[in-house]
């Protein structure tokens, strides 16, 4: 039988795409299951094999209930994920204009904001922390760290203090969101710039009237990725205590699945709402242009 020209092509997809779901099938949904199961279970390793009691939702109550050490990193981590998120955003767009302008040698500029991002690995990353060179040494000379800590709540100064002191980092993770906003700066129709020069506007119009709504979907890209890349960067402090827990003998790997399984259900929440404050956002523009 004849298969017509879209089933056919339809069929060539499939094909190409099959390597794909079949890797993701074994090595990635079988592995998320599993971990999802031994989350409600007591997992021992024995000479035996692995050996399951199953706890139901003890697991996870001992996490909100009896664990403190869990609950206090995790609300510290997310309070200054919170504040760092946009702080990488904006300075990846600021980075991103400049660099976009017409000077000589921008190519250059441009690999020296992406180096970090191919050499900061897990081991570069805790070197770099274990010798001091993700903080600012002029905040904590100045005073800065001290009056936080000893004018602002501990629910507000320990978050603050955590960003400057991972600061530098901060700023290392902006690579890939630079070049994201440059090409979307880069897909902007130079004509509407030089329309808008014309009629008398300024720099900061421009760029507010029109370069700001034309990137607007790869800010919502960029939002989403850093928010990823931020949670789960493996200097978290409670990715480290979810590590710690696998090979304690009063947790286990069913404890530490629990745990994990609560920071990624955190971690979409997040993302849930960052997509849904987007979304409003663009709907309220929409609708106050009175289109």
């Amino acid at each position: 039988m004849k298969m017509s020209k879209a089933k056919r092509e339809a069929l060539i997809g499939y094909m190409l795409v099959l390597p794909w779901i079949i890797g993701f099938l074994l090595f990635m949904a079988y592995p998320l299951f599993f971990s999802l199961y031994m989350s409600f279970n007591k997992v021992a390793i024995t000479p035996y094999g692995i050996e399951t009691t199953y706890l139901g939702w003890g697991n996870y109550k001992d996490a909100f209930l009896t664990d403190p050490e869990f609950m206090q990193k995790l609300l510290l981590f997310v309070k200054s994920t919170l504040v760092m998120i946009p702080i990488v955003i904006v300075f990846s767009l600021f980075v991103a204009l400049l660099i976009n302008q017409p000077i000589r040698g921008r190519q250059f500029f441009r690999a020296i904001f992406f180096l970090p991002v191919v050499i900061t690995s897990g081991e570069v990353v805790q070197e770099l922390f274990a010798q001091g060179a993700a903080t600012i040494p002029l905040m904590d000379e100045s005073g800065v760290i001290a009056y936080l800590e000893n004018n602002l709540p501990t629910a507000w100064s320990d978050p603050l203090v955590d960003i400057i002191k991972r600061f530098i980092l901060i700023l290392w993770y902006s690579g890939v969101q630079i070049l994201i906003f440059l090409a979307a700066l880069q897909k902007v129709n130079t004509q509407v710039y030089e329309a808008a020069a014309i009629d008398g506007a300024s720099p900061w119009v421009i760029f507010w009237k029109i370069t700001l709504p034309e990137i607007k979907p790869f800010i919502l890209v960029n939002l989403i990725y850093t928010t990823v890349d931020l949670f789960t960067n493996t200097s978290s402090d409670v990715i480290k205590l979810i590590q710690d827990n696998m090979f304690q003998v009063g947790t286990g790997f069913g404890y530490s699945s629990a745990l994990a399984w609560i920071f990624f259900a955190v971690i979409l929440a997040v993302l849930l709402i960052v997509a849904w404050f987007f979304r409003n956002r663009e709907k309220t523009a929409y609708a106050g242009s009175g289109r």
